[in-house]
């Protein structure tokens, strides 16, 4: 059985932490929030200058880190050994003994970013015996929205519906971008504020009516209108979004759409169970699979790998990058 953030923290708060910590997986916010976690409270401030040890993967020593776990603190009652990257990490062979036996009075944490570690290796299976092991697995798009809400219910924040879809919009699913942008957010705004489209427009710089999002949807809708008037913002406002930022997201929305197409949904609860949607997104993708067909998603996807070289410079011809965007979504549309 895996253990939680929560536990883990606790055992930190509580000063019992365990000798052997594996933080690993494809979300890489977790796994720093435990690290921070650890730096605050498994030591006192005054024992950290000489038993807090940070080491990289990459240019870790495997000797060095075994001579370094294996000392005693200085007064203190335990070291922390932090090893941040450590899936850069080519061999754990040298360590087996130690993960078979570790000190009593240090901890290690071994921070493995952006993948899993392998469980069938010997290492993987000596720190499960004799530690804890947390894998940190990225939530899919119907998940970041409660993730939002009671990340800022703990804060003592609310938040409404359409701020929340422009978050997710605008940054995707990755947790860290998210914070970073709440916490801005958090330092402007009193608690118990509820955060709305105004707030993320005015501080976070995300227009409440010209977005991706908001394009994106009049996309789905077939409404050139609309997207045109959105262009017209982003040309005005070059920080408000770009090509190269946009194209990402349409893809992401006509593989949605074609997913849609060949599953076995009838509606939009449908959609959002089999697709792992929020309401918004499936709502939104049922739109548009009535004005779509399979054949003109798969050539808007060439269109689109089309344009992202041409964004990038590759047979670009003249015109600005709005211009591009207009012809792009001109034939997305068309």
């Amino acid at each position: 059985m895996f253990i939680s953030v929560n536990e883990i923290i606790k055992q930190f708060k509580k000063k019992s932490p365990k000798p052997l910590y594996l933080l690993h997986g494809t979300e890489s916010f977790y796994i720093d929030e435990i690290v921070e976690a650890a730096t605050k409270y498994i030591l006192e401030e005054n024992e950290k200058d000489f038993n807090l040890t940070v080491l990289y993967g990459k240019d870790v020593d495997m000797g060095q880190l075994q001579e370094q776990v294996k000392q005693f603190p200085m007064m203190a009652e335990r070291q922390l050994v932090i090893v941040k990257e450590a899936q850069d990490v080519r061999n754990w062979g040298v360590m087996e003994s130690y993960f078979d036996n570790p000190s009593p009075t240090t901890v290690l944490i071994l921070a493995h970013k952006h993948k899993k570690a392998d469980s069938r290796k010997k290492f993987f299976k000596s720190i499960k015996k004799n530690g804890e092991i947390y894998e940190s697995k990225k939530l899919y798009e119907n998940q970041v929205d409660g993730w939002i809400i009671n990340y800022l219910k703990e804060k003592g924040y609310t938040i409404n519906s359409k701020a929340t879809m422009l978050l997710v919009e605008f940054l995707g699913a990755d947790l860290g971008k998210i914070a970073k942008e709440l916490e801005k957010l958090m330092l402007v705004l009193e608690k118990g504020t509820q955060i709305s489209e105004v707030h993320i427009e005015e501080n976070i710089g995300i227009s409440k009516d010209y977005n991706a999002f908001e394009l994106n949807n009049a996309l789905a809708s077939r409404d050139v209108l609309k997207a045109n008037k959105i262009i017209n913002y982003f040309e005005q406002n070059p920080k408000a979004a770009h090509i190269t930022q946009l194209i990402p997201l349409l893809f992401g929305f006509h593989e949605r759409l074609m997913k849609a197409h060949f599953s076995n949904a009838k509606d939009v609860n449908g959609l959002m169970s089999a697709l792992r949607m929020s309401f918004p997104a499936a709502k939104e993708v049922m739109q548009a699979k009535r004005i779509y067909s399979p054949k003109k998603i798969a050539k808007n996807i060439a269109i689109l790998q089309e344009y992202d070289l041409k964004s990038k410079g590759i047979d670009r011809g003249p015109g600005s990058d709005a211009d591009l965007l207009r012809e792009l979504i001109y034939q997305l549309m068309h």
